[in-house]
This record gives C-alpha cells, structure tokens and sequence, in this order.
C-alpha cells in the first residue's frame, strides 16, 4: 500500500481546483504521496503548491479510500493506493501547473466537470465530495 493525500479545493464561487496529469492527460484532485516524516496534512500542503501553486487551509476530511480492485503498477511494482481525500479552501493566488506532474491547473464549475477525461477512482473521490459535502465517504 502506498498513502496518497488529495484536496478537494473550492474556491468562494464553490469552483474546484483541479490539475491535468502530464502523463495520462487526464484531470484529478491535486495531491500525491505521503513522504516519510510528513504527516497527511504538511504533505497535502506540499502535493497541491507543488502541483498548482496555491496554498491552501485544511478544513477536513471528505473521504477514505483503498479499493483493492484498485491498484497502480509503476516500474514493475504493483501498488495498492490508500487516499485520503480533504476539503481545502485556497489562498489568494492564481492557479498554474508545475510544467513536470501537471500541464494544467485551473478552477472548473462543478457542472462541467463530468466531461473531462478522469480515472474512474478519482472521478468517484470527485463526486462524493462534492454530492455530500457533509458526509465523510468511505471506499
């Protein structure tokens, strides 16, 4: 298993910030890998300025995910993700990718996100945020 972290980012016209992938081109939550010695929240801290440039406050958690039907082979080495997907609200700033993970970075009207290209797993971590906001998802 490997920890990942992802922000569920909404601006004050309730947009969310999302980021294009460089390798698959598809759209996501920003975020990445817990490194040693980090705790969830600095490293959540960390995922989305590197992957967006923007700063954001933690305001809690939206959901637990660790599907075992959901695995991620890099290099030969077969990972089962175990994410944890947290609201966030931005600072000031605008967004813009880091030009190595991201191509992309930039806030989407919720009703327009259903068409962009997305894994099936981030496309759920997307819609129980954003469906119930209020409710801490589990997957």
């Amino acid at each position: 298993m490997v920890p990942l972290v992802y922000a569920v980012v909404r601006d004050a016209a309730a947009r969310l910030l999302l980021v294009r992938r460089v390798d698959t081109g598809d759209w996501e939550l920003p975020g990445g890998r817990v490194d040693p010695g980090e705790s969830a929240v600095t490293a959540l801290v960390r995922e989305v300025a590197e992957e967006s440039g923007l700063v954001v406050d933690v305001q809690g958690v939206s959901g637990l995910y660790s599907d075992p039907g959901h695995v991620v082979e890099q290099a030969g080495v077969v990972r089962q993700p175990f994410a944890v997907c947290f609201h966030a609200t931005a600072q000031p700033g605008a967004p813009r990718p880091d030009g190595c993970e991201t191509s992309e970075a930039q806030w989407w009207d919720v009703a327009d996100v259903g068409g962009l290209p997305m894994h099936p797993a981030v496309r759920r971590r997307v819609r129980d945020a954003i469906g119930r906001p209020d409710r801490m998802h589990l997957g």
